[in-house]
Parts: structure tokens; sequence; C-alpha cells
């Protein structure tokens, strides 16, 4: 196709794919556009097995519940731009004639991210060439939440690309982070998030670097990074379809650590593995869920990755929940990862692994100047560097910047053969077992580890030019494919979170020194960690989200739910000298 035309094609099917949103936003029954009721609030506030309990007994309806959620996303997206396709017309038909209303989820509403197939839907992931083609059928996910009685109704904003913390894309625009407008949800599964922080209740995203974690970190929810083979993934679009170097996994987010828990469960007892044969045949394992409850836990905390040290509100975050488990009795010990095996290592191989086609499969479904996310512009482009330039950027920062860190990133970034790519999952392998083998080591024997999920709380839009790279608290157990979940600890205080400056320092150029200093002290001392330092801001970020992150090992998922319900009960049961602690207080319905 002519490039001019294919640039006007793209800027019609955006203006033409929202302008059907809206629509059909507008043309929802007046029930949906009405003020959230009593009724509505008791909904929101019951345990979703309590609901599926009245659908069971005929207390409930499942027309009534998704007519309570329905309102809530017209609200929640009035506020933050968190959906993208609106089924809740074609939802109120399968409440209605469809769904199971017998199963383990009858009647729950579940949003999903963008990516996932809904017969008669598009799946576009925010690039205009993927728009215009509806599934022809439910995809193997959407297919089993029927089958369990739950009730699919939207689907929710995501990045192009699906390789940013920020989900922004040129057909639905960007997410806004429901704390704050300035700030994104997080991504690449944003949307979802900030739906349930706003009240939504069950939401499935996608993770390979952190896309369920980041968001439920920043936008203040619960979610579980399940290890491959143990959530379904059947009936999807990607855009980076054939990339199995880090695999993505779809995994569950909630807006409590009970909902998330009761979905998880129920999922895998509908036997996954009966509608997608790449999950493995694993039961639900109650006894390892309810063990880890009842004993004294030995718990590693990794603080910092060695490359991106956490910012003031997030090692706030960590020390108070490192406080609340050594108060409730538990045992924690700073660890000391395997050197050869260290985060930096990790973030370096995973990187390669991501990327090892150039950067070439998610930039191929761009029309004629279709804008891209600011990080993946500037992977593209280093990756795409005729190799003198790129060798002599590396020589430039390694020896003129001084900077090792970012440069031993930089050195072998960028396409790769066959070969190259094997030789990487050698390394993957490799790595793997050095990690299994120093966490079964007596000297470690942890239950899980306790670390950030991220270096920053929420960052503003825009952010990702700069903080592309400060990934490594999540990518790091996608290359290990660790079992993790993310639990909300807090906000950020404008007083108790500041980076405290010498206060001596007057000139302009006096402050920008001091600056920089008290960063060198702190150990910000390279590109990637200058880069997400960059946009902290405990005033301006007062009031967002603050969380940790719960790792367990390899098919670990019961284990994790338990570990994050200790890590919650401990907090919940805990007051600190300056206030810290107390259970996660979330954004109220209005």
């Amino acid at each position: 196709m002519l490039p001019l035309i294919d640039y006007f094609q793209q800027r019609s099917i955006r203006a033409s794919k929202k302008q059907q949103r809206a629509q059909r936003i507008a043309s929802l029954p007046p029930v949906y556009h009405s003020a959230l009721s009593a009724f509505d609030k008791s909904i929101i506030n019951k345990p979703i097995e309590q609901l599926v309990e009245d659908v069971h007994n005929g207390t409930l309806t499942p027309l009534e519940i998704l007519h309570t959620y329905g309102k809530v996303a017209v609200k929640a997206h009035e506020k933050t731009n968190c959906l993208t396709e609106v089924l809740i017309l074609e939802a109120e038909s399968w409440a209605q004639s469809e769904i199971n209303t017998n199963g383990p989820l009858a009647g729950i509403p579940v949003s999903l991210k963008d990516s996932l197939l809904v017969k008669g839907f598009d799946s576009s992931l925010g690039y205009s060439r993927l728009a215009n083609n509806p599934a022809q059928e439910d995809g193997g996910v959407v297919k089993l939440l029927k089958d369990a009685g739950a009730i699919p109704y939207v689907k929710t904003n995501l990045p192009i690309t699906l390789l940013s913390f920020e989900s922004d894309n040129p057909i639905w625009g960007p997410a806004l982070n429901p704390h704050s407008p300035a700030y994104s949800p997080g991504g690449s599964t944003g949307g979802e998030s900030a739906l349930l922080a706003m009240g939504g209740r069950i939401g499935i995203g996608s993770d390979v670097a952190g896309s369920v974690r980041v968001p439920a970190a920043w936008s203040g929810i619960y979610s579980l990074r399940c290890s491959t083979g143990r959530w379904p993934k059947a009936g999807i679009a990607t855009s980076m379809a054939g990339q199995e170097g880090v695999p993505s996994v779809f995994s569950p987010m909630a807006r409590t650590l009970n909902d998330l828990t009761y979905f998880t469960r129920a999922i895998i007892g509908m036997q996954p593995w009966k509608y997608d044969n790449t999950v493995h045949p694993i039961t639900w394992r109650h006894d390892l869920e309810n063990e880890v409850k009842s004993r004294k836990l030995r718990i590693g905390v990794m603080k910092s990755d060695g490359v991106v040290p956490p910012t003031p509100a997030i090692a706030r975050a960590v020390d108070t929940t490192r406080a609340a488990l050594t108060s409730a009795g538990h045992t924690l010990v700073d660890i000391t990862p395997p050197p050869t095996a260290n985060p930096l290592v990790g973030l370096d191989l995973a990187s390669q692994l991501l990327n090892s086609d150039g950067c070439a499969t998610f930039n191929s479904h761009f029309r004629t100047g279709e804008p891209s996310d600011p990080g993946a512009i500037e992977l593209t482009t280093y990756a795409n560097l005729p190799r003198p330039l790129k060798y002599l950027y590396y020589l430039y920062v390694r020896y003129i910047k001084r900077d090792t860190t970012y440069a031993f990133l930089l050195r072998d970034f960028g396409p790769k053969s066959a070969a190259e790519q094997w030789k990487l999952v050698a390394r993957r392998e490799i790595y793997r077992q050095t990690w299994h083998t120093w966490w079964s080591a007596k000297e470690q024997s942890y239950d899980f580890i306790l670390c950030p999920a991220n270096a920053t709380p929420a960052l503003p839009h825009g952010a990702m030019r700069d903080a592309v790279t400060s990934c490594g608290y999540t990518f790091l157990w996608n290359l290990l494919d660790y079992s993790c979940g993310i639990v909300p600890t807090g906000h950020v205080d404008a007083v108790k979170d500041v980076l405290n400056l010498p206060s001596a320092k007057t000139t302009k150029r006096q402050k920008k020194n001091a600056y920089k200093q008290v960063l060198k002290e702190l150990g910000v001392d390279n590109a990637v960690s200058r880069g997400a330092w960059k946009h902290y801001d405990a005033e301006a970020m007062s009031g967002l989200p603050i969380a940790v992150q719960v790792v367990g090992r390899r098919w670990e998922e019961e284990k994790v739910l338990g570990f994050m319900a200790v890590v919650e009960d401990a907090l919940d049961n805990y007051m600190g000298p300056n206030g810290e602690g107390g259970k996660y207080q979330l954004l109220e319905v209005e």
C-alpha cells in the first residue's frame, strides 16, 4: 500500500474505533449511567464466593451483578480511559442464556486485557492494522470463564507493543492512574488495574516483564504472576508471536486478596488443561496454601536489585513490611543473590532474549506514521544501529561516561541469529539452575523472597523514554519463571518519603550538584537508575500506592497466595512508631 494512503487509513481507523467505543457506551441502557445505589455497594463489598452462593441459591441474578459492575466500568472509564471494547450488551445475553449458573464463578463479571479473544470483538492491541478484525470464536480462556459461570463484560487498555509500563496506544489513548491522572496506572495491563482500583472485581492480564505486577503495584490492587503452564493462555492476540525466550504468561488480578485467591482456585478447579494444551494438569493443592499460614516463616529480603535502588517511598514499603513480619514472629534475612547469576546478569540476559529479533516483530504491525511507545522507540533505535556505531556508543558509555552497568546492558543488545538465540537459551537454563541450587541450599532455604515490585511508585506519562530499562525487580522472576504476587502496603507520603537534600545550597547549580551527590550516595550511579529516579517527587506523587512483591518458586501459586495472606495479616496487625502499618486502604467506590 502507498505510504500516504496507509497513513490516512490508520488515522481513519483510529477515529472510527474511538467513535465506536463512545457510541457503545452512550447506547447502554439507563441503568448503566445511573449512580451507584446502596444495593450496588453491597454487591461491590461482598466477597465473590458470597456472590456466587447468592446466585446459586437464587438470592441474586447474574444480570443484577452485571448491572452493578457495568456502572462501575462506565464510571471508571470516564475518569481513567481504561476500556477498549465494551461487551456489556452482549454480556447481558450471556448472563441469561450462555453462562453456567452452577459454576464456581456463577454471575461474576470478569474484565479482560484487550489481547484476549472474544467472539465478535477486536483484539487490536492498539494497532490500527489489527483493528476491524473481530474474533470468529471465543478463545479458550473465555470459553473456560463462561463454563465456570463468569461473564466477560469489558476489555481493557494496554500499551502499543505490549512492552511498556505506560498503557498508551494510538487507537485508544493513554489509561490514567485513578489516584492521580498525571501518572500511569502501569502496563502492559494498565487499563485493567485502573478499572479494578476503581471498583472492578476480577481481571485477567498478561506478564512478560512485570505486566500484571507493576500495574497492580502502581494502582493499588493485587495480582499473581503464575509460572508457565499453570494458567491458561489459549485464544490470545500478541504483538510478539513466537517469542519464547522469556514466555509471556496470563495471570489473574483482583481488587482484594480474598477475591484473587478464590478466583485462582476456581480457575484451576475448572481443569484448564482441558481447554489449553499448554497447561500442566496440576490440581489445586489446598494443603500448600494453608500450611504456610500456620507456621513461622524464613523470609529472604532483597531490598535492592543492585541496579536501581528503591526510591524512599518503596524503601519504606519494604521496611514497614519487614518490621510487620518480624513483629509477627517470622525470621527475615537479607539475601545475597548468586554472584554468577545476579539480577544485573539476569536483566541483560532477559533483555536479549525478549528482543532477540531486534524488535522487528512488534514493529511489523505499525502502519505508516503510527506512533510507538517512547521506550520501545529507544529499544528499537539502539538495537538496529549499525554495528560500528553501536560499538562506539558502548565504548563511550563504558570508558567516557564510566557507566559500567549501562554499558554491560548495551554491549550485546540487538538482533540475534538462530545460533546466537540457542546460546542465549542455554545461558538461561544455566542461570535458572544456578538460582535453583542457591535457593535449595541449607544456607538459604527461604520460604519466600520479599522485594520491591519496582524501584518507584507510578511514573508520569511519557516517563518510559527514560525508565524503559528499569524493570529488573519483575523481569528477573519472569526469566526464572517463579510465581510472584503483589501486596499493596500504603501510599506515598509527601513528608516521610521526601528525598532529603542539603538545605544550605541556594543557587540552581549548587542544588543540581547537591542532588547528584545525594543520588550517588544512594547508589543511583548508572543510566538505568537515573532514568527511573529522574521522575521521583514525593510531593507530586503523594497518595499514589506503594507495594511489595512476594516471590515463591516455580509452580508455587498456592504457597504464594498463602504468603501474601501472611504479609497482609502482619501489616494489618502492625503499627510502627511513625504510624506505618495497617491493611491497605482501597480507593473508595463512589
